[in-house]
Parts: C-alpha cells; sequence; structure tokens
C-alpha cells in the first residue's frame, strides 16, 4: 500500500472516472493531489471549458452519483516499468462555507502545480474531494 500512496503523491495526472445518472461511464484526466493517505483533491480550473462549470460533466455526475474511480498509470515501452494504481471512493463538491479545507486544498494544489500558482486556479474554483474507500495496483516489478 506504502509504493501505491507514494506513486499517488508524485503523480502529476490521472484519470477520474465518475457515472451519470443513466450510468453511463466519463472518464477524463485531470490534477489532483492527495490530503495524507485518505483524501484526494482535484479542482475545475481556468483550462478553457464549453460550459460553465457547474454544467460539466464530472460536476453533475458527482452530484448525482458520488461513487468515482482514479487511475494513475505509468507506461514505457520496457514493460518491467509498468505500473497502475486505482483509487475508489465517494466524491462530492467541497461546499464555500468550507472555508479552511477549501483553502488548505487550493494551496496544496497550487504548490504542486506550478500553472495553478499563475492563474489557473481561482480561490472560487469548484473542488472535488475525494473519500478514498480503497487502494488497490499493480507493477511488473517484483521486488
Amino acid at each position: 500500500m506504502t509504493d501505491h500512496i507514494i506513486r499517488l503523491q508524485s503523480a502529476r495526472i490521472g484519470r477520474l472516472a465518475t457515472l451519470d445518472i443513466g450510468g453511463q461511464p466519463n472518464v477524463l484526466p485531470v490534477c489532483f493531489v492527495m490530503d495524507g493517505d485518505r483524501t484526494i483533491y482535484t479542482a475545475v480550473d481556468r483550462k478553457p471549458k464549453k460550459v460553465a462549470p457547474e454544467r460539466l460533466a464530472r460536476v453533475r455526475n458527482i452530484l448525482s452519483q458520488p461513487r468515482v474511480a482514479l487511475v494513475v498509470d505509468h507506461y514505457e515501452e520496457d514493460w518491467q516499468e509498468l505500473w497502475y494504481v486505482v483509487v475508489r471512493g465517494t466524491a462530492g463538491l467541497i461546499s464555500e462555507q468550507s472555508t479552511e479545507e477549501r483553502g488548505q486544498a487550493l494551496t496544496t494544489l497550487r504548490e504542486k502545480y506550478q500553472q495553478y500558482r499563475t492563474g489557473m486556479l481561482p480561490d472560487d474554483a469548484p473542488i472535488i474531494r475525494i473519500d478514498i474507500e480503497s487502494i488497490t495496483g499493480w507493477e511488473s516489478k517484483v521486488s
């Protein structure tokens, strides 16, 4: 489990899977941070979007079906270097009234991603909290 957490903490990108109200999957790449070993934060940043943040599929899906998965992986042509980690949990939006948690999430996201320190992550950005229920993974190397 410790190797999985180390990989999650150092990974730059993951793929967040959500389910819509009809049970159809939606997967997209996200930037994220771990807070301890039981919580993950990801935000709706200022990269161009076709709709307002509250109308994004990931936000709508989480509000209607909070079960999510996050996959972080590493690929190389040398298949001895392959690995992946899967996080399963329950997601929700952090309310604007949760100022301490929002502040902590924004701070840790900005510490990890330089782009977020230069205006891509506004203070009022929607923040998604994933409460981790399980972490599993695989690697081709045998220790």
